[in-house]
């Protein structure tokens, strides 16, 4: 499954370092956006797998 990255929502998160993304009730967590988006990718292909 390929993941678009507009489909994907990223956010600076207040009050701690790094960015979020939301993608199909997932919720990951990264030091920079794109560390945020890959994190996104693998929990996505994960979800597919089940």
């Amino acid at each position: 499954m390929k993941l678009s990255r507009n489909k994907v929502k990223i956010f600076k998160i207040k009050n701690r370092k790094g960015y979020a993304a939301i993608y199909a009730n997932n919720l990951t967590e990264g030091r920079t956006a794109e560390q945020a988006f890959a994190r996104m990718a693998k929990a996505a292909k994960r979800r597919a797998k089940r």
